[in-house]
């Protein structure tokens, strides 16, 4: 029986996907399908970009737009982050942390099995199958496994996990082991994930293309070249397909911005009063909600903010009654139950940074390092939304390099249909049929890129703004959105 398995690599620019530096999984790409013009989605953050992919939704459908956020069914003053210990108090107290089905819950009530291992944050972790500690699957982590009792098992069967070190190779290759041991070798799932966060946690603390950057590129490069030779020896490389996917690219930072002093500084109160903002800072984005979502408020922040230099593109909810010279949340797959107020991506630029790589933002100082020359993302720049996706198994076509438009929310559309499982009914994503082999060949797929354009004059001269998405039939991807402010 085929089962599929999602190697995300958190953080991996196409640019970086070379001979030299990831010769593993080079070389096997070379055998299947290269998505030459694969997306992620807006906000270009991990959590958010996980629960798209493994619900096929949009995070405006999904509901987890960020990796912080302001969840009014929740606390209607107080942004958190996307976290295990909040996204618990956020099940518990709502009944409900997502808006859309999981692909662990669709496989479980199909009597079928997803199972995630993954080294990177616990709220990425716990996102990945935030119900199997009620319902079927499992989700294995260093700080705690899904169901509870399942940590302790494996501690006692594997060891302790390793402490947490720069290149985190001994954390990534204990993951390995139980995924091979243990989750493939023994439980056998429909699918399984893991998440590598070694060149995400990199690329923050010492900037993309620093010689700790691509020595992480080595640790995840080597690890999966060992996995290969698993599947390889266990006999399972026949049925199983790969698929291995970045959530966003990378940008360098250009400059800070102090949100919350801004707000301040700009006479918006806090919180819970007439006229009062919460932000929430996502890197190189920035979710704001005004106080009981009060339109006046909202043209005022939006105008004061066109009149910064680091304001790239805004978005604004149909609450907001289209706010002039915003572009609606609904363009890119925002608008939903939990969709912000407005949404502010930071200006940025394709200038190339001292290693040669392209792109500079903007960003929030927050909980990540964050400093000129650092590693960023979140923005809707070209060079974060751009990611990587490469799959080759048993269902794909060979030696294949597509430049049709796809994007993370294809993941769950694709691996139900490969799977043979029902359940995709209300997915925003598509199934990649190009790539599969039987499938329609890649110039028969039809698609277009459109332009979203609005301008206000504002102090200091004319806010301009464009988003640029390309279409096939009806999902949509996010290419890239800017703004300027010109002299009027």
């Amino acid at each position: 029986m085929k089962s599929v398995l999602l190697v995300g690599v958190d953080g991996l620019q196409p640019a970086q996907m070379t001979p030299g530096l990831m010769p593993n999984l080079s070389a096997w790409a070379a055998g299947g399908v290269t998505f030459d013009n694969h997306h992620s989605v807006f906000p270009t953050v991990t959590r958010t970009n996980v629960v798209s992919m493994l619900t096929g939704r949009y995070p405006g459908g999904h509901g987890l737009v960020a990796n912080n956020l302001l969840l009014r069914d929740f606390d209607v003053g107080r942004a958190i982050p996307a976290s295990k210990r909040e996204l618990t108090e956020v099940m518990e107290k709502t009944g409900r942390l997502l808006l859309a089905p999981h692909l662990a819950d669709i496989l479980d009530a199909h009597g079928r099995e997803f199972v995630a291992v993954g080294v990177g944050s616990n709220g990425n972790a716990f996102l990945q199958n935030p119900n199997a500690g009620r319902s079927g699957g499992a989700t294995i982590h260093p700080e705690f496994c899904l169901p509870d009792g399942l940590h302790d098992e494996l501690v006692s069967r594997f060891g302790p996990w390793p402490e947490k070190r720069p290149e985190d190779e001994e954390r990534l290759s204990h993951a390995l082991r139980i995924l091979t041991e243990y989750v493939l070798g023994e439980r056998s799932p429909a699918a399984a994930m893991l998440w590598c966060s070694n060149l995400d946690s990199a690329q923050h603390a010492t900037g993309v293309g620093s010689e700790l950057a691509e020595r992480s590129l080595a640790v995840v490069d080597r690890q999966f070249g060992s996995l290969l030779a698993w599947l390889e020896r266990s006999g399972r490389a026949a049925d199983t397909d790969v698929m291995v996917v970045s959530d966003h690219g990378y940008s360098t930072i250009s400059g800070t911005v102090e949100v919350a002093a801004w707000l301040r500084d700009e006479g918006f109160p806090p919180a819970g009063r007439q006229g009062g903002v919460v932000a929430a800072p996502n890197g190189g984005s920035v979710l704001f909600y005004v106080h009981n979502r009060d339109r006046a408020t909202a043209d005022r922040l939006a105008a004061r903010l066109m009149r910064q230099r680091w304001c790239g593109a805004l978005l604004a909810s149909e609450a907001m009654d289209r706010i002039p010279g915003t572009l609606p949340a609904a363009l890119v797959g925002l608008e939903g139950a939990r969709v912000p107020d407005l949404t502010m991506s930071f200006a940025w630029d394709s200038t190339s940074n001292r290693h040669g790589f392209q792109g500079h933002i903007y960003s929030t100082a927050g909980a990540l390092p964050a400093g000129p020359g650092l590693g960023m993302h979140g923005s809707m720049s070209r060079h974060e939304q751009r990611c990587v996706l490469i799959a080759r198994g048993p269902s794909f076509k060979t030696g294949l390099a597509l430049a049709t438009p796809s994007g993370n929310v294809d993941l769950a559309p694709t691996v139900l249909h490969i799977l043979g499982v029902d359940g995709g009914e209300d997915i925003d994503g598509r199934v990649l049929r190009e790539a599969l082999a039987g499938g329609p060949e890649p110039g028969s797929v039809v698609w277009s890129t459109e332009v979203s354009a609005a301008e206000r004059l504002v102090e200091g001269g004319v806010y301009r703004q464009r988003i640029t998405v390309s279409r096939p039939g009806k999902t949509t991807y996010v290419d890239e959105g800017r703004a300027s402010l010109d002299p009027a």
